[in-house]
């Protein structure tokens, strides 16, 4: 058994944060001894592992207790999924790492580098191909008709369109990150400017109208993959969770 103190220091977390996770019951003391303080057994550090892993791998704190209570969930499965993962992230960075180098001798050392050299593993080939592995498993085959059809739209884009659309994108999540920060309700109507440019976006990504069943049916895949939670938790926290309801919301709206 081992006291707060000691499984804050362990951890590198303040006594603060696993009080706060008491709280909030994410995660309990094994027992609290008379004299009040708190002591966490075997498995509670392993609990703890977990909650820090998934944290980590970009999953808010709201939805890592539903994972770790989930009767069916397997902590060996788990490890060996995030391993995998890790690995994967791992490998990409330590070729980002070459690439940094390799352009930095470029830089300093004068040493030719190839042109075709300087994006190695910054951008992960495998995300494209794995994003839409998953989204044809989650939605069905007429998903990957419609992932080939945005393929084929998007074939003859140069990479001005593309900065501009993603320069469109940033502007219109800033816009909405911002509206939250100012404590405007994900429901309010307000926000309808921002998400009508938001779902014309889509749309012009997907090559075709974005209804309002297909905008909340994406809301619900930005809630699902950790990697969109990760990506919306990046532009402001709590924005993973208020982007989708408020597109849910403005869907609603359009009876």
């Amino acid at each position: 058994m081992h006291r707060v103190g000691q499984v804050a220091d362990m951890a590198g977390l303040s006594v603060r944060t696993l009080h706060h996770y008491d709280a909030i019951g994410l995660l309990k003391p094994t027992h609290i001894g008379e004299n009040g303080y708190r002591y966490y057994d075997r498995d509670a550090l392993l609990r703890l592992q977990q909650i820090l892993i998934h944290r980590e791998l970009g999953i808010p704190l709201g939805e890592i207790g539903a994972i770790l209570d989930d009767p069916g969930f397997d902590r060996l499965a788990a490890l060996q999924d995030q391993r995998k993962r890790v690995e994967r992230e791992a490998e990409r960075y330590a070729e980002m790492l070459r690439t940094i180098d390799r352009t930095i001798a470029d830089i300093t050392e004068k040493r030719a580098m190839n042109e075709a050299d300087l994006y190695s593993g910054i951008v992960d080939p495998n995300k494209q191909a794995e994003y839409e592995a998953w989204l044809v498993e989650t939605y069905g085959p007429d998903m990957a008709k419609s992932i080939e059809a945005s393929k084929q739209s998007m074939k003859d884009w140069t990479d001005a369109d593309m900065a501009g659309a993603m320069a469109e994108l940033k502007t219109i999540e800033e816009g909405l990150a911002q509206a939250m920060r100012d404590g405007v309700g994900a429901d309010d109507a307000q926000l309808d400017a921002l998400l009508e440019r938001h779902r014309a976006w889509v749309g012009k990504m997907w090559d075709k109208p974005c209804a309002a069943p297909a905008y909340a049916g994406l809301a619900d895949m930005y809630l699902s993959h950790p990697d969109f939670v990760a990506r919306y938790e990046s532009v402001a926290p709590g924005f993973s969770q208020f982007l989708p309801k408020a597109m849910k919301a403005w869907a609603g709206r359009q009876g």
